[in-house]
């Protein structure tokens, strides 16, 4: 394999992938997540855009100081008070870089910039030389390149290396190319940037039209030499192309596809289940590698297939992203030991504190499960490692439903220390619950999705439930799992509430409860 065939691997899922309405995440949140795709073999970590809020700069700044081997990457418009915080917010990183971006096409330009071709010019070359007193590794994006003019393009990428740029990003910033048309894109400017040669090409597809995947391996085909990515495809609107699509389609069809990149494959399945319980948005169940229906087969004619050769129907093994044999030989009568053994095979690296607080999880729901499978724990684990730092907890929940009486909960919670019981009715048991802790922790947050899914088959499966809540014009995505599903959505509404709490520092009203 020749050294430029080496793609670099950009994930932006803590930046461009929290922009998705709801995906908030909190700085434990992000720094897990961080050291989980570090740990991947990414080569670019996107950890956030500094100068949006005081979260945002010390994520990164945490995230900087975690991070051991992937370089660790900061936004930043064209402006000098952007880029200053950007370099503060990464100056303890081991390998930092600045992304300062300015918008190139006519519309951006005229509509929300309102700069004219010279003033862009001049912006890009003066953040890029600012941009360069911070740290070594800069990268310059042209937002919108897909709808810029061409020979306007040309000189702005010139300018920007001439500046200092390290790489050159090409963004289809609103999904609109397609993917010969963005192949094109990309021949053109190693074609007619004279000196291009002095940095690396990389793009950011957005998944508009769906073809942000194709738009990218398309330009890896043509020259480009990093790709931005998200974990699931998380991103604002449609989302971004998909990392673990890209890295599975190069190393699967590395024939047709020669190239390389350094990502440890077998932690895809983790770090995907870990993105998606962080954020609240499940992956759908046909969704390319990571999928619960990815390596699943119905039809009578795979199965027949799939016994005799899996290569019949899998043109992958589950094992290559992480993926084991779903039926799991513990039970109640398990040990710790077995257990901890289990939890390094799932590749999890949990405290001993941690470790002994699942493991009871674990043997409750084994006493109350027949079946166990490794999603039952990833479950458990999840469920734990999300939850720190809650200042609304569950304690216990019992409801009187069915088709005669009313429909009625007693909840109890502790709420930053205190202890608190009550009892609601409701137009049905859910109802019910979701009126006791309304009770309980006062907000004016509105209920915009619930949503139940099964974890694993059979009728004693863990149910996962998600909640949307909408507060002050922001979602806020929770999820909560047990084996009983009215539990399992007083957890997710508390994990939505705890959100809020955070986000709105201490908005909810919940003082007054304790006095």
């Amino acid at each position: 394999m020749k050294k430029n065939d080496y793609i670099k691997i950009f994930d932006t899922t803590l930046r461009d992938g929290e922009q998705s309405p709801g995906a908030s995440m909190f700085i434990d949140d992000k720094i897990k997540i961080a050291k989980s795709l570090d740990a991947m073999g990414v080569d670019i970590i996107e950890a956030g855009f500094p100068v949006a809020s005081k979260g945002d700069f010390e994520s990164i700044e945490l995230v900087s100081k975690e991070v051991k081997n992937s370089t660790v990457c900061a936004l930043a418009r064209a402006k000098k008070k952007d880029i200053e915080v950007a370099g503060l917010s990464i100056s303890k990183a081991k390998n930092s870089r600045i992304h300062t971006f300015i918008a190139t096409s006519k519309l951006h330009m005229k509509y929300k910039l309102k700069l004219n071709e010279k003033q862009v010019m001049d912006h890009i070359k003066s953040s890029v030389k600012l941009a360069k007193k911070y740290t070594s590794d800069v990268e310059w994006s042209c937002e919108d390149a897909s709808r810029s003019k061409r020979d306007f393009l040309y000189k702005c990428i010139e300018l920007a290396i001439n500046s200092g740029a390290n790489t050159i990003n090409i963004p289809d910033t609103v999904g609109y190319s397609v993917p010969f048309e963005f192949s094109q894109l990309i021949s053109d400017i190693k074609e007619n940037v004279s000196n291009i040669d002095k940095s690396i090409i990389s793009v950011h597809c957005h998944n508009d039209l769906g073809l942000a995947v194709s738009n990218s391996i398309f330009a890896i085909i043509s020259g480009a030499r990093q790709v931005e990515c998200t974990i699931n495809g998380l991103g604002e609107r449609a989302g971004n192309a998909s990392m673990e699509e890209i890295v599975m389609a190069l190393k699967t069809r590395n024939d047709l596809l020669p190239f390389k990149t350094g990502i440890q494959t077998k932690l895809i399945t983790k770090t995907s289940k870990l993105v998606s319980k962080i954020t609240g948005f499940d992956v759908q169940p046909n969704k390319a590698i990571v999928g619960a229906n990815a390596f699943a087969h119905e039809s009578g004619i795979h199965q027949d297939g799939m016994l005799k050769h899996s290569n019949t129907y899998e043109i992958m093994t589950p094992e290559s992203v992480g993926l084991k044999e779903t039926k799991l030989v513990l039970g109640k009568h398990s040990g710790k030991h077995a257990f901890s053994v289990k939890l390094q095979e799932l590749g999890y690296k949990i405290s001993k504190k941690n470790t002994d607080k699942i493991f009871s999880n674990f043997k409750e729901l084994a006493d109350r499960k027949k079946d166990l499978y490794e999603e039952d724990i990833i479950a458990l684990v999840e469920d734990e490692i999300i939850r720190v730092n809650n200042h609304i907890k569950f304690i216990s929940l019992i409801v009187n439903c069915g088709s005669e009486g009313s429909q009625k909960a007693e909840l109890e919670l502790e709420v930053d220390g205190f202890v608190k019981k009550v009892s609601s009715i409701g137009q049905g048991p859910v109802d019910a619950v979701f009126n006791c802790i309304n009770k309980l922790v006062p907000n004016k947050a509105k209920l915009n999705l619930y949503q139940v899914n099964a974890i694993t088959k059979g009728t004693d499966a863990q149910a996962e439930v998600t909640v949307r809540l909408e507060h002050e014009d922001k979602s806020f995505v929770g999820k909560g799992s047990d084996i009983d599903t009215l539990v399992a959505s007083a957890k997710a509404y508390l994990h939505s509430l705890n959100k809020i709490y955070i986000k709105t520092e201490n908005k909810l009203s919940i003082k007054a409860l304790n006095g």
